[in-house]
């Protein structure tokens, strides 16, 4: 299974939402299973943009308050656990905040956003992943998505995608 991930899209219109999903679906998500985003989307329709595929994903600090986007989930595809959280605070410790808010979980992977800055190491027996963002690179070295590869075990890959 291929899960695809982003985070920090802050996409304003469908239209910028389609521009997007078409990139990514030709691109590096071109054999993607599902998707997970991990907050500030900003847009509240941008999962319509990558349908039909399934699509998972939770509040960022920037997203309006909906039913149906969560603080934090827990999402299991196949044998694997992955929280998701956006996270919150200045990008110095946002790992250990971000770890903290699921220490008395369970989770094999932990899908986080926020900084923009892609993260892909283990802490401990969990998968620290940030994929960065797709469109906003504020401070990071370049725009990015992630791939999480889950086979009998999972693997995160971090794609440049500039």
């Amino acid at each position: 299974m291929r899960v695809g991930v982003i985070s920090d899209t802050h996409i304003q219109s469908l239209e910028e939402g389609t521009t997007l999903a078409q990139a990514l679906l030709q691109g590096p998500f071109a054999e993607i299973d599902v998707i997970l985003h991990a907050g500030d989307h900003i847009h509240p329709d941008l999962a319509s943009c990558f349908y039909p595929l399934p699509w998972y994903s939770v509040r960022g600090n920037m997203d309006s308050s909906q039913a149906d986007l969560p603080l934090q989930r827990i999402v299991q595809l196949a044998e694997i656990r992955i929280g998701m959280v956006h996270g919150w605070g200045a990008p110095n410790g946002i790992e250990k905040r971000v770890l903290n808010s699921f220490s008395a979980t369970d989770i094999d992977v932990l899908v986080f956003g926020h900084s923009h800055w892609p993260v892909c190491r283990k802490v401990g027996s969990v998968l620290l992943f940030n994929p960065g963002s797709p469109t906003d690179r504020r401070s990071a070295p370049y725009h990015s998505v992630g791939i999480l590869h889950i086979g009998n075990e999972v693997r995160g890959e971090i794609v440049r995608i500039d």
